[in-house]
């Protein structure tokens, strides 16, 4: 039976997250897969290796996805469509997003191996430079550190997609994706700039009068905050 590197991955990570690194070995693997385990060890030396390319790979998609955002036109755009993409990632492969997310402690290794390292840092540059071409524009208030302003806006993300993927919401995928838009609106406008609360005022006005909903109470909220 030929086997893939996507079929091992696939298998091994199902293994560890249902029962970490003592469910994960190359023998169970071999098992799940309907072969033996010299034909994993032809691509990897040990499951230390397999877990380090799951985590990379997992990186190497979700970069697949945020990075259709560098196609939009303006900042304020690719900064929601990086939204939409992660969000994207997250519910078509769950198990990929919870693995880019776990601390180097539950893969037993002291800290992550630097070409894991090297994954992570670009994707968290990625989202800085969302936050900072949209301070640059005008969009976000700069009185605030970029990167204290990233993290704020990362956390309430992955905040909101964790508890949904554990269950804890009782929302099917349709629902929460527009809990998680309504939310990330509020979040935005929270933070937002009078240039980014008037866009946005004039492109929800511009939805209404083709027939969508808008939240008016929370639209006037936002102008007595900034005028």
């Amino acid at each position: 039976m030929a086997i893939q590197r996507d079929d091992i991955r696939n298998h091994a990570t199902e293994l560890y997250l249902c029962g970490g690194l003592r469910a994960l070995s190359m023998r169970k693997l071999a098992g799940r897969l309907g072969v033996t385990a010299p034909a994993i060890y032809r691509y990897y030396a040990s499951k230390e290796e397999v877990l380090r390319d799951i985590v990379r790979e997992a990186y190497r998609q979700s970069a697949t996805y945020i990075y259709r955002a560098l196609s939009a036109a303006t900042p304020l755009e690719r900064f929601r469509r990086a939204g939409e993409e992660n969000l994207d990632f997250a519910l078509t492969h769950p198990r990929w997003y919870e693995m880019m997310y776990l601390s180097p402690e539950r893969f037993g290794w002291s800290d992550y191996p630097p070409e894991v390292a090297a994954h992570a840092h670009a994707t968290h540059q990625f989202w800085m430079d969302r936050v900072r071409e949209c301070v640059d524009a005008g969009y976000l208030r700069a009185e605030a550190d970029i990167r204290d302003v990233g993290m704020t806006m990362w956390a309430h993300s992955h905040g909101l997609i964790t508890i949904y993927m554990r269950g804890l919401l009782e929302l099917g995928e349709a629902e929460f994706r527009e809990v998680y838009r309504a939310s990330a609106r509020r979040m935005l406008l929270g933070l937002g700039t009078r240039k980014l609360l008037s866009e946005t005022r004039e492109s929800e006005g511009a939805l209404q009068g083709r027939g969508a909903e808008t939240d008016e109470s929370q639209t006037t909220e936002y102008t007595e905050v900034y005028g």
